[in-house]
């Protein structure tokens, strides 16, 4: 049935340092009627990342910010609730980017139709969609994992890295995470058949990181910056492969960090390493989502990829669940489940 009224959460104004609830706005708008060749999604699910901290900057970056007043970004799951679009009909399950809001109207562009049938459909914001295809691209194309190598990933059991560290033992690599907490670090050892996971809140994650890796690192994928790689740095191996995905600890950075230039150092240790550190988007290797779909489908219909997803209730808490997101306080694929 559809509302009445259309929930939007917008941004309310840009923050300095991390954000808070007062930076986002609940609107209520008219819910919109499609035109010829329009369709209107009910939004379902809802996908936070950390991604959208730097959408809300005005800081030059690879997308276009987030503009004040304007309904957050974000990827969605949606039912088509109305439509005269010829390739879609009411009851369509489809994948689009709505953004933070209850419904949003579409020309048909970038959607993608989905199965019930063959996954729960919210995994087409975490598994089996960007996270998973961020995942999947960034290690092959750049990490280029062989096997017998030792492959280490930050924010291990979020959704981009617990998908690196299971395609890299598929790929006959030891799997090394690095996650905050003891009860993350028994699941990707327990659950996820992680070779070892280190407590990133431990006094002395450098020296268990170095005793889990007596062989040095091979391929880093590199999601949080920081004090993680800080502990990471000494233990990269001739040849290392580095993806740098995203650098969480520093989103909320307002200024350069304190201490010495340490750049002289990096560039070095890249030159005499011969080190290959490189930054990447997912939209980089879209060319390559149907094949991401050919390999992964079939090890998680088998059991061989597992996931597991952290379900907040209600658009109202969106605002809430992404500044905890920005703090680590997820387990596992962030979703805001929207339908009322």
């Amino acid at each position: 049935m559809r509302e009445a009224t259309n929930r939007r959460i917008v941004l309310a104004s840009r923050p300095t340092g991390e954000p808070t609830p007062a930076d986002f706005r609940l609107e209520n708008a008219a819910v919109p009627e499609p035109g010829d060749g329009q369709i209107l999604l009910r939004t379902l699910w809802l996908s936070l990342d950390p991604y959208m901290r730097g959408r809300m900057s005005a800081a030059r970056s690879y997308a276009k910010p987030v503009e004040v007043g304007e309904v957050m970004v974000g990827g969605t799951v949606n039912e088509v609730v109305a439509s005269r679009h010829p390739g879609f009909a009411e009851g369509d399950i489809v994948q689009s980017y709505a953004g933070w809001q209850d419904y949003a109207l579409s020309d048909g562009a970038g959607l993608r139709k989905l199965d019930p049938s063959l996954a729960p459909v919210s995994t087409a914001l975490g598994v089996l969609g960007m996270p998973g295809l961020t995942a999947y691209t960034g290690l092959m194309n750049i990490g280029q994992p062989k096997p017998g190598e030792t492959v280490a990933v930050a924010a291990a059991t979020g959704p981009v890295g617990s998908m690196v560290g299971q395609i890299a033992k598929l790929k006959g690599c030891r799997a090394i995470g690095i996650a905050g907490g003891p009860e993350k670090c028994r699941y990707l050892v327990e659950e996820l058949g992680f070779d070892a996971a280190i407590d990133h809140r431990s006094s002395d994650m450098a020296a268990r990181l170095k005793e889990a890796c007596p062989n040095g690192i091979d391929v880093y994928f590199e999601n949080v910056g920081g004090a993680v790689w800080d502990a990471v740095f000494p233990l990269l191996n001739d040849f290392a492969r580095i993806p740098v995905c995203g650098l969480v600890a520093h989103y909320n950075d307002t200024g350069l960090p304190q201490g010495p230039d340490r750049l002289p150092q990096l560039m070095s240790a890249v030159l005499a390493r011969r080190l290959t550190l490189r930054g990447f988007i997912v939209g980089d290797f879209a060319s390559q989502a149907e094949e991401f779909y050919r390999e992964v489908s079939p090890w998680l219909r088998e059991g061989r990829i597992k996931y597991r997803e952290d379900v907040v209730e209600g658009l109202e808490n969106a605002p809430e669940a992404l500044i905890g997101l920005l703090k680590g306080n997820n387990f596992g694929k962030l979703l805001v489940r929207v339908k009322r």
